[in-house]
């Protein structure tokens, strides 16, 4: 290893000592109720680094927050099939399936994330709706990235597009988690 490498590594681990050090200990207490939150994930720890900045937001706020994350990867990975699919005559089919199936997940996520935030003055029946249907919009979502993914697998190119699925995949997945506690928090907190 370089030393300019071991200089930032030692540099990188003395400021999180001391930003460890020097958090609140409402920081603090934040950090550990988001781990908590994201240990119901299947990517707890993509989960923490995606919202560790809205540590101290309230339920809602991060799974709309992590909603909004799903849409940023998802809407990159589109951006890079759209280049690809131009680019490949050989695989332009595989590649323009894939490219609809991640946008018809852009708009699926982006559908999650407006009802997501309905759930703010939602009152009711209307809890449990905006909820289905945040629910269903990132379970179909997932299901657009994954035929994107088997779409492109047999072709020799394809395999970058798939680790970029499997990775926009986990934010998807984390979004759909926080939603789905969602359901178990506003039962909790009407009783």
């Amino acid at each position: 290893m370089a030393a300019a490498q071991r200089a930032f590594l030692w540099a990188a681990a003395a400021a999180a000592v001391l930003t460890a050090a020097t958090a609140s200990p409402e920081e603090a207490n934040c950090t550990k109720a988001l781990r908590k939150i994201c240990s119901s994930t299947l990517y707890p720890s993509l989960c923490f680094s995606s919202l560790r900045l809205h540590a101290c937001a309230d339920p809602l706020r991060l799974a709309h927050v992590a909603a909004n994350v799903s849409i940023a990867h998802v809407s990159v990975l589109y951006s890079h099939v759209s280049a690809l699919a131009a680019a490949d005559g050989r695989a332009a089919a595989a590649l323009a399936d894939c490219e609809e199936s991640l946008g018809d997940a852009v708009e699926l996520s982006q559908q999650a994330a407006a009802e997501v935030a309905l759930l703010r003055a939602a009152r009711g029946a209307d809890v449990a709706w905006h909820v289905s249907n945040a629910q269903t919009w990132l379970s179909a979502a997932l299901t657009n990235e994954d035929t994107c993914a088997d779409g492109v697998a047999t072709w020799a190119g394809g395999r970058a597009v798939v680790r970029g699925v499997r990775r926009t995949r986990k934010y998807t997945s984390n979004a759909l988690a926080l939603v789905n506690r969602l359901v178990g928090a506003r039962r909790r907190r009407r009783r």
